[in-house]
């Protein structure tokens, strides 16, 4: 092992590390040795670097204590110099906490000891010290309990057992008559220390460690093991935190919120972590240690007046009983209440964030533990930085990069109340497809979402094995949609999201019964009409009503919205199909429509039955007939698009699906087409099955429909110009682009090209006026990518459609993925789900040739993505080094692909 620094010293307000040193000493290392530097009343101690941690796994427990013992008894001397005390001593004995810390807040996935070099000898020393025998063997019970659990695994046998120390507790409190903790005597506890060393010799074999030295290197070792628990690596999963990273040690020297009524301990937060509110607040236990604040064993009490005044409104306690059984800090230790405010004002103000802060006050004393930028809601999020910029606090850089896109998910879909949520019975867990809170009763088709809004006035939860474009009325009427298959790019995702509407797909465990119209699952039986909830952002499902919330949305917003915008390069447009989606849009600042699905618009009222006619007619003259009736239809459509984009560039892209997708496959649904088209139903059957494909996705579908029946794209064409102009001529302009689909082959796109613009200049004839338009195409073959050299000879525009050009590149279907992603996840096949973001290693590389090969030829081609990855951030950060001009995302995800551009250009800079 490599002969580097491995142990950082910090105390009495000086420190070899700095909160610049993050990366190496974690956040809590690099802060406690900060708060040293700025006079910060901190316990003195030392940090272990994150590179101990990757040793660690690297080369084992031995070699990493061998290597560090020199310069951790160092470091040890060094508290013992500042505390006077001395670690392992008979008369002053130094007991010590042992915490995790890695670069990225990870609260509560990792391991805390305290109280650590306790034995029969300390105790006695302690105890005599302070002449307070009951703290030292409650400090001795805890030690025993924390390290037994977190070094020796005295953990549950299985997950209906309980806690086998707080089984022990329990027995001991219930023998005594007492109903808390602080209520058990010196006895009692000496009693609890035996019992619980027996419990430990029972299950382990191995007698407690009395040595302070082994147990130190215990804690340190269970620490860094503590790194890979499932909790951690699976917080690290859902927040991008790259295991390599490792957690730092920090063990610092024991203050004690346990001695008494003058001690406590507690958490706070400078500003409100839920609302955002300019409101220093938290909680405290008298006579506490800091467990059994953030564990819930006893429910602990307002730091501020104004809050216990707020909590006892809420739990409707009297301001008499608030002031006599729950008095807030502020009130029961003003002078030591007076410093902490003090001390997280300074703080706040020098890190420039809102903080999160750990203390102790051991007999009057305050310590600060810990600070940290303080976890927020989206909410919260958005208020503080906006408020920090107002107060001069932050730049307008600054505002913007401390907001997470992605966070702001949270601001744009109604949400569960909290206190609901955490009431509700979760029955099972899909894929959080489309964020947001949805409740209602089940049903199982589209057309009985549409009767249960008509009848009742209530939207239903849409529940289908799949989805399919049919079901789109349906969908729009439901309150949310569940699916048992498809995963985070299907249909049931993709078109929800776009709605802004809730949804929860790929839930596996759904065993769904069309014809009895139930759900079994996990040992639960719902029937139409029962009531389930559905948690976008989860994923989770519930049983019966769980009340909502309208997310608040402020003027802040608004303004970080407008401070996005003045920082990005790259513009952000909206997929969206209706005029309806593109207000949407436009309300959330896109600049354009960068995707218009025409097939969409073909499932609405009366529309689908020309369409089906177009389909079935036996010869182009009888397709033509019933496309004259989709021409008004379209040109509508396209008129309302136009006309919400205020000017802003609208891109329509032609059919693309194939033609199966119009048709019913079951036999009640083609008997009734057969009806409504007033043709044998056996002309229907036969349709349906010449339609059939064995592989429809690159089957006939896209520009091989239009080069087929080259009248299709005719009437797509004419619908497109005639609109615009019809715009135009109100006085509105007009920027149209026409994209061609599923192109591989330069002269598939030269043949679609002919037609458009041949039926662009008949239109342009017989109007006598001209409007200018752009044709391009969908890059989502990966030869269309490189071949992008020809392809830009007839081009105008690029738009990669990652979602298919994901599947073709990697070979996935995205409907079928969910057999093996998790086990590729696991695995580490796979970092992250390919649909959601982007491969920029194979995907990205083909975006990157196509656009250096296709300007190469045509300077001034216009590049975007339209895929889902257009609402991603890291993907959005991609396409902004990919040079791409706009990135175009469903409306709901406008907002959050507009802050992720912003970072992108100011991390450039």
């Amino acid at each position: 092992m490599a002969d580097v620094k491995r142990v950082y010293t910090f105390g009495n307000k000086e420190a070899e590390g700095n909160g610049k040193m993050r990366e190496l000493l974690g956040g809590k290392g690099a802060n406690l040795a900060e708060m040293n530097l700025i006079g910060i009343p901190v316990p003195p101690g030392f940090t272990i670097t994150t590179e101990v941690c990757a040793e660690y796994y690297k080369h084992g427990k031995e070699a990493v204590i061998k290597a560090l013992r020199p310069e951790v008894e160092k470091a040890m001397k060094n508290i013992e110099n500042l505390t006077g005390m001395k670690f392992g001593d008979k008369e002053m004995p130094l007991l010590v906490s042992v915490r995790s810390g890695a670069r990225a807040s990870m609260p509560g996935m990792m391991d805390t000891i305290l109280n650590l070099g306790m034995n029969d000898q300390a105790v006695e020393a302690v105890a005599k010290r302070t002449g307070n025998p009951r703290f030292a063997w409650d400090s001795y019970r805890r030690f025993v309990q924390m390290y037994g659990d977190v070094v020796l695994g005295m953990k549950p046998v299985s997950k209906e057992d309980h806690d086998p120390f707080e089984v022990i507790i329990e027995e001991q409190k219930e023998k005594k008559g007492v109903q808390n903790d602080t209520d058990l005597t010196t006895d009692d506890l000496k009693e609890l220390v035996k019992n619980f060393k027996a419990a430990v010799k029972k299950q382990t074999g191995e007698d407690f460690p009395a040595s302070p030295w082994d147990q130190l290197w215990g804690a340190i070792c269970a620490v860094f093991g503590s790194w890979m628990n499932d909790r951690a690596i699976l917080y690290r999963k859902l927040n991008n935190i790259p295991a390599e990273w490792g957690t730092a040690v920090s063990v610092q020297a024991m203050v004690f919120g346990n001695m008494g009524s003058n001690s406590a301990t507690g958490v706070a937060f400078s500003r409100d972590a839920a609302t955002g509110e300019n409101l220093f607040n938290g909680e405290y236990l008298i006579n506490a240690q800091g467990e059994d604040v953030v564990a819930g064993i006893r429910t602990p009490q307002q730091i501020t007046i104004e809050g216990s005044k707020r909590w006892a409104v809420a739990q409707k306690v009297s301001e008499e009983d608030r002031r006599t059984k729950f008095p807030s800090l502020e009130e029961v230790m003003p002078e030591v209440y007076k410093e902490l405010f003090e001390i997280q004002h300074h703080l706040e103000q020098y890190f420039t964030d809102m903080q999160d802060i750990e203390f102790t006050i051991q007999d009057g004393k305050l310590w600060m533990l810990q600070c940290r930028s303080g976890k927020r809601t989206g909410a919260a999020m958005v208020k503080i930085a906006m408020d920090m910029l107002r107060e001069g606090l932050i730049d307008e850089k600054t505002a913007v990069l401390r907001c997470e896109p992605a966070k702001l998910d949270e601001l744009l879909h109604p949400v569960f109340d909290k206190k609901a949520i955490s009431n509700a019975q979760v029955i099972t867990k899909g894929l959080p497809a489309s964020p947001g809170a949805a409740t209602g009763p089940v049903v199982f088709f589209a057309e009985d979402a549409e009767k249960v809004l008509e009848k009742t006035g209530q939207k239903a939860i849409l529940v289908r094995i799949e989805t399919s474009p049919e079901d789109l009325k349906g969908m729009l009427d439901a309150a949310g949609i569940l699916t048992a298959r498809g995963g985070m790019t299907s249909h049931a995702a993709v078109v929800p999201r776009g709605m802004g509407k809730c949804c929860v797909s790929g839930a596996g465990e759904l065993q769904i019964d069309y014809k009895a119209r139930t759900i079994k699952v996990n040992g639960f039986t719902v029937k139409e009409g029962d009531w389930i909830s559905l948690n976008g952002s989860t994923g989770e499902v519930y049983l019966g009503q769980v009340a909502t919330e309208a997310a608040g949305v402020s003027g802040d917003f608004g303004q970080l919205m407008d401070l996005a915008g003045k920082y990005s390069v790259m513009k952000v447009r909206a997929n969206a199909d209706t005029p309806k989606d593109a207000a949407q849009a436009f309300s959330f600042g896109a600049e354009g429509i960068g995707l218009c699905r025409t097939e969409h618009m073909f499932f609405e009222g009366d529309r689908i039955k020309a369409f089906r006619e177009m389909i079935l007619a036996d010869d182009e003259a009888g397709r033509r007939v019933a496309l004259a009736k989709l021409l008004p239809i379209q040109r509508g459509d396209f008129e309302g698009l136009f006309k919400a984009m205020n000017g802003f560039p609208v891109t329509v892209r032609l059919l693309d699906p194939p033609l199966h997708e119009f048709v019913p496959h079951d036999e009640k649904g083609q008997k009734e087409m057969a009806a409504e088209m007033g043709v044998p139903l056996q002309k229907i059957v036969a349709k349906v099955e010449s339609l059939a494909e064995f592989n429809p996705m690159l089957g006939h579908r896209g520009c091989r429909l239009g080069n087929t029946y080259p009248e299709i794209t005719e009437m797509q064409a004419r619908a497109i110009i005639e609109a615009a102009m019809n715009v135009k001529a109100s006085g509105m302009p007009v920027h149209v682009e026409i994209m061609v689909p599923l192109v591989g082959n330069h002269k598939e796109l030269r043949y679609q090209k002919s037609i458009i613009d041949a039926t662009a200049e008949q239109v342009f004839s017989e109007r006598n006026d001209k409007i200018d338009y752009l044709v391009g195409t969908m890059i989502e073959v990966p030869r269309a990518a490189v071949t992008a050299n020809q392809i830009a000879e007839v081009a105008e525009f690029f738009s990669f459609g990652t979602n298919d050009l994901t599947q073709m590149t990697l070979g996935f279907s995205r409907d079928d993925i969910g057999k093996f992603l998790p086990v590729y996840l696991e695995k580490g096949i796979l970092k992250n789900d390919p649909f959601q973001i982007l491969d920029q290693n194979g995907v990205g590389q083909l975006i990157r040739e196509a656009v250096f090969k296709g300007r190469g030829k045509r300077p001034t081609l216009k590049c975007g993505i339209c895929g889902e990855h257009g609402g991603e951030p890291s993907s959005v950060e991609f396409c902004h080094y990919a040079g791409l001009n706009y990135v175009s995302c469903s409306p709901f995800r406008v907002p959050i692909a507009r802050l992720a551009a912003a970072h992108a250009a100011l991390n450039q800079k």
